[in-house]
């Protein structure tokens, strides 16, 4: 069947990949649901293994989200009221709320203006005594400057957590991203490059101590059945959504070569295009492309050209952390991290998925260089 030139482009197309492991989905389903087990079973076992040794750590312990994966690691290393956080001031918002329901305060810091991840000049000026954790976010699938940060946080005594929610299978001189820092915290966001049919996260570790910690905390706190030994959350991963992560997980590496060859053609058709910025790859980076995201002036007008011809886009993200209104009481002002400012208003992410045909790929580009066109006319 061959595509309409006029059809829509989705930004994501979840169900091209559903129909491609129909019968593997179902399978998996039907063993569950013959054991009748939902909650903390042979799947979720199994699962927090295979996605451990895919972050090159010993540890997994499987939550309710992503979120949950933030909040339950920064209890279980005992942060709380009179801690400061530093955290990126562009990114999604769960990065900094979790440190707020911790009762602790998130710190902001700048972006490199070429990766969007943390600036390890800006992360430096930040640090107080008060400081007792950096949240290193691999942005958009790529890896922030672990090592840089990581030092920071040597050298200062302090935790690194890595939010590694976009970014499962990105690497740094080719170690994965998720073992540098005490933890690493994933989403299976559904849209994700491995995603559930729902809700659901995890923490990977070496660390036996704050595995065990959070293995208590997602399950009401107890230690063993009906006796709680400290306050905790209603957060595991269920069996269902164990079993479609483990289908997912074995296309895991083509979806990502896919991903990365579709990112290749996008900037091959529109790196000459100005005034595009295409994505750029840091030299001891692996990409997973969570998302194709460029700059570009005039951002709005160009996504409103773009959907007037069929083409969906998305802004991740408009407002900086730091300008976000539930933050008001924290006093962020503009300036504050003006390369995060200056991306709120640039960034526009183009349509990734595996199942993005080269035919797709040619039409974004071509309805992209229209748009721009008619912009700067």
């Amino acid at each position: 069947m061959t595509e309409s030139s006029s059809s829509p482009v989705p930004l994501i197309d979840l169900r091209a990949q559903y129909a491609a492991i129909r019968d593997e989905i179902r399978l998996a389903f039907d063993e569950v649901l013959e054991t009748q087990q939902f909650i903390l079973g042979p799947q979720l076992t199994a699962l927090e293994q295979q996605i451990a040794r895919r972050c090159g750590v010993r540890l997994g312990v499987g939550v309710a989200s992503g979120t949950d994966a933030l909040v339950l690691t920064l209890r279980a290393l005992g942060l709380g009221p009179g801690h400061e956080v530093i955290v990126p001031a562009f990114s999604f918002i769960a990065t900094a709320s979790a440190v707020i329901l911790t009762g602790a305060r998130p710190v902001f810091a700048d972006i490199e203006p070429l990766y969007f991840t943390l600036d390890p000049a800006s992360v430096e000026t930040r640090v107080t005594p008060k400081t007792r954790a950096i949240i290193a976010v691999h942005l958009y699938g790529h890896p922030a400057p672990i090592e840089a940060l990581r030092e920071i946080a040597r050298h200062h005594h302090l935790f690194l957590i890595e939010d590694n929610a976009q970014a499962l299978g990105a690497t740094w001189r080719g170690r994965p991203t998720g073992s540098f820092g005490i933890a690493g915290c994933l989403s299976f966001y559904p849209t994700k490059n491995l995603g559930a049919y729902g809700d659901a996260g995890m923490v990977v570790t070496d660390s036996e101590e704050l595995a065990r910690h959070v293995r208590t905390m997602r399950n009401h706190g107890q230690a063993e059945k009906y006796v709680s030994t400290e306050l905790g959350w209603n957060s595991r991963l269920d069996e269902l959504q164990a079993a479609v992560l483990r289908v997912k997980l074995r296309h895991l590496d083509s979806w990502t070569l896919r991903r990365q060859a579709v990112a290749a053609r996008y900037t091959e058709l529109l790196a000459s295009l100005e005034p595009i910025r295409v994505p750029r790859i840091a030299p001891l980076a692996t990409h997973v492309f969570h998302q194709y995201t460029i700059r570009v002036a005039n951002r709005d007008a160009v996504a409103a050209r773009l959907a007037e011809q069929g083409i969906a886009t998305a802004v991740h993200y408009p407002v900086p952390l730091h300008l976000q209104p539930v933050f008001a009481h924290l006093e962020g002002h503009r300036g504050q991290c003006p390369v995060a400012e200056r991306a709120a208003e640039e960034v526009l992410s183009l349509p990734m998925y595996p199942e993005l045909s080269d035919a797709q790929i040619e039409r974004v580009a071509s309805a992209l260089a229209n748009a721009v066109s008619a912009v700067r006319a």
